[in-house]
């Protein structure tokens, strides 16, 4: 079972990966080339897993393992739903999730000193770089600049560059990995915090938008009730723009919350869009890996794999639910059709 949960894991997730690469090459949307890039770091990491569960682990497989698992998946999985909103007012999500990434990241070793060790002025820098690429964000998408992605690929991109950096630069103790002993579970506790406060940077920022993006998508498509009306119109006085700003996310909670029984009815009759279970089974998807990895973080390792499994099927049931996906069922990389599904309208 040790090697059956990371190989089924990575096997789903390598599926995945290549119905998206299918995508991107016949269709050519920046989100599917972002999420084909995480979902097969996803696939090396569990793969990673399996060859250590069946053969041992090593100091090369350790090191890829933290590099794609623990560093990169969440972070460009969360980037990609940026590419897919990158048109809607959900750049002030993203927004908030990146400066919230920083200040945990900040935070994180005044938390947990012995575990980092001596790391300087490391937080600090990562903390301004995310606000302020977390400024540049909000402020073009307040501008109505559907570009404002671009500046949030500079967060993911420039932090997977530089844990290769910091990776190839490290010396590891002998044997050159790190395990729990109870579980068998890889941990990072041998890595430098330098590289180890990427983990939180990218986690934080990657795992809170591609739930809350998947939230948000959901909520285009579904029948709404609005009953805390709110507005993010730019052209707006600053103070009431404010105001409606920090309202919104309550707002669209509460708003989501009282709309969800209308949703029910509608999935029902047959008249919901697909997107909306797709994208709620999406946001699912990655919130349990992200419990299940804090329980890891926290000491408690007997989850992590099997959240990374319930994970992936997750996220695999929202790929293939949506029309707007698979409108051809197709095998990967080749004209054979296997069904032709009816592709449905955009709520107006």
């Amino acid at each position: 079972m040790d090697v059956l949960i990371p190989a089924l894991t990575s096997l789903l997730a390598a599926i995945m990966a290549v119905a998206l690469a299918d995508q991107w090459r016949r269709r050519r949307q920046p989100y599917q080339l972002v999420w084909c890039v995480g979902m097969t770091a996803f696939a090396v990491a569990a793969g990673c897993e399996a060859i250590a569960a069946a053969a041992g682990w090593s100091e090369p497989l350790y090191r890829v393992w933290y590099l794609t698992g623990a560093v990169w998946t969440a972070g460009w999985l969360g980037l990609g739903n940026a590419f897919l909103l990158g048109r809607t007012r959900f750049g002030y999500g993203f927004a908030l999730c990146l400066f919230f990434a920083g200040l945990f990241t900040f935070l994180t070793p005044r938390r947990f000193p012995a575990e980092y060790g001596d790391v300087g002025i490391v937080p600090l820098v990562y903390f301004i770089v995310a606000g302020a690429l977390a400024f540049a964000v909000a402020v073009a998408t307040w501008l109505g600049d559907d570009r404002w992605p671009r500046l949030a690929a500079i967060a993911v991109v420039g932090a997977s560059l530089l844990s290769i950096v910091l990776m190839v630069g490290t010396t590891l103790p002998a044997p050159g990995y790190s395990i729990d002993p109870a579980t068998g579970a890889p941990t990072g506790a041998i890595l430098p915090g330098e590289l180890r406060l990427l983990t939180p940077f990218l986690n934080v920022t990657g795992a809170f938008a591609l739930i809350l993006g998947a939230l948000f998508s959901a909520w285009m498509f579904m029948p709404k009730k609005r009953i805390l009306p709110y507005s993010l119109d730019p052209d707006q006085p600053g103070e009431q723009f404010l105001f409606q700003l920090i309202l919104s996310p309550f707002a669209l909670v509460v708003d989501f919350v009282v709309s969800l029984p209308g949703a029910i009815r509608a999935l029902f009759a047959g008249r919901l869009h697909s997107r909306v279970p797709a994208t709620i089974l999406l946001a699912l998807g990655g919130l349990v890996p992200t419990i299940t990895d804090s329980l890891n973080r926290f000491g408690s390792t007997e989850l992590y794999a099997l959240g990374k499994l319930i994970g992936v099927v997750l996220l695999l049931a929202g790929f293939l639910v949506s029309t707007e996906t698979f409108t051809e069922v197709r095998v990967p990389f080749t004209g054979i059709v296997l069904r032709t599904r009816r592709g449905e309208q955009h709520p107006t």
